[in-house]
């Protein structure tokens, strides 16, 4: 992870009001865990040169750790956007997975041209457990094609997460992550200093966590 990327894009997303803090009363997500940080990135492509900084940040990290790659691939919805700039930038055809199968036609999952001799990148927006991308990259190997890895604007980096993509055999790379946008939210105001030992805690164990100071 680039250090000055990483604390570039950690501060452009709270300051587009992309992700806010709150440990009492604590967000609680679709799974149940109660968090106190939730973030929607898809604010990003809104905003155009963040939105730039993103394809650029993601374009050098595929560059970089995947020079075979062939196809980049946008995972529905939130990353298509950016898979877009993305595939323009390093001139690689471009995919994207959604969340299941059509149901009627040919029951596609993938859209876009894709082989058996193709090496996909998948690009999402945000990593929580990967569940949401570790099915996309399930369905391109589905297809017979090689995913080489994911790439990702921001990680929340849990546990399960870390689990999760061990399991799949798939490295994960992120622009920025969670412990960079804490230490940015304290610098930044964002966050009470009396708040951060809490707001640590979380990522070690958020099943745990219940929002407690």
């Amino acid at each position: 992870m680039n250090e000055d990327i990483a604390n570039l894009i950690a501060s452009d997303l709270l300051d587009i009001n992309a992700v806010t803090l709150r440990t009492n009363p604590p967000f609680t997500w679709a799974s149940g865990i109660k968090s106190p940080i939730y973030t929607d990135n898809r604010l990003t492509i809104a905003y155009p040169r963040l939105r730039e900084q993103i394809a650029a940040g993601l374009s050098q990290l595929i560059a970089k750790h995947y020079p075979d790659a062939t196809v980049i691939g946008g995972v529905a919805t939130a990353g298509i956007p950016h898979a877009t700039l993305v595939a323009a930038n390093l001139n690689l055809p471009l995919i994207y997975v959604r969340s299941k199968p059509k149901d009627h036609g040919q029951g596609k999952q993938t859209e876009g041209k894709l082989v058996a001799t193709d090496k996909v990148v998948l690009i999402d927006d945000l990593i929580s457990t990967g569940g949401s991308v570790l099915n996309a990259a399930k369905a391109v190997q589905a297809e017979g094609a090689t995913v080489l890895g994911i790439c990702g604007i921001f990680s929340y980096q849990l546990p399960d997460a870390v689990r999760n993509f061990k399991a799949a055999e798939l490295n994960l790379d992120t622009l920025t992550d969670y412990d960079h946008l804490i230490d940015a939210a304290v610098a930044h105001g964002h966050l009470p200093v009396e708040e951060l030992a809490s707001v640590k805690k979380w990522r070690q164990d958020p099943w745990q966590w219940q929002g407690t100071k």
